[in-house]
């Protein structure tokens, strides 16, 4: 199997500026990862590299990962017991010192207040006072990982935003670019006219779509600016 092309930092760039959700309207096939894994900081959007490790209640795993983590990556880590905190301020703080773009945690997180202080995007189903031991000695194992319930290869993009997570090759992104670019161009100029008084059905083909469908016709909703 050939090597996979990393996203160029342009291309990283263009996924970054992008909601989650246009891209997971250019490309539906997009991995979605339990949609309970939610932004713990609010108002960020995240997009890189994953680095995984597999962190049983444990947060020692997790202090080696990040600081082996590369500058660009998002830190992915899965917590199979899942009744402790694994990451938490330190490890956030620690993360954004040396670049990371993101971390996301399948199981609990803390320090809530010094999370969301730091600003570093962070994911995790929620959040507990009750920290995990530090027993564990292994770091990122560059060996796929199942988070909320699909598959992560080291090297696939994390993205997410407030709507939540997805996951995809460098190459699902890269054509789902010019689509996810064009969703955003459209519904901006909707909106735009929205605010000149225009229906949203002057903006779709909401009426079109509609007939086709109740006259059992293939028809897909486009926009019309």
């Amino acid at each position: 199997m050939a090597p996979v092309e990393p996203l160029t930092p342009e291309e990283l760039g263009r996924v970054r500026a992008l909601a989650t959700s246009s891209l997971c309207d250019a490309d539906k096939t997009l991995r979605l990862p339990d949609p309970l894994i939610r932004a713990i900081v609010p108002d960020v959007r995240m997009a890189g590299p994953a680095v995984t490790v597999v962190a049983p209640d444990d947060h020692l795993p997790v202090l080696a990962a990040v600081g082996e983590a590369p500058a660009g990556s998002v830190l992915v880590v899965v917590n199979p017991r899942g009744g402790r905190a694994v990451a938490g301020e330190l490890v956030a703080a620690e993360a954004r010192r040396r670049g990371l773009a993101g971390l996301v945690v399948d199981g609990w997180c803390r320090d809530v207040a010094g999370l969301r202080a730091l600003g570093l995007p962070v994911f995790a189903r929620g959040s507990t006072p009750a920290s995990g031991s530090a027993r564990d000695p292994r770091g990122s194992d560059e060996a796929p990982v199942a988070l909320g319930g699909v598959r992560v290869r080291p090297g696939d993009v994390v993205l997410g935003d407030d709507d939540g997570l997805a996951v995809a090759t460098p190459d699902e992104l890269r054509a789902a670019l010019p689509g996810a670019e064009e969703v955003e161009r459209a519904e901006a100029a909707v909106l735009a006219g929205m605010g000149q008084g225009r229906s949203l059905a002057e903006h779709t083909t909401i009426v079109e779509h509609r007939a086709a469908r109740a006259a059992g016709r293939d028809s897909a909703l486009g926009f019309t600016v």
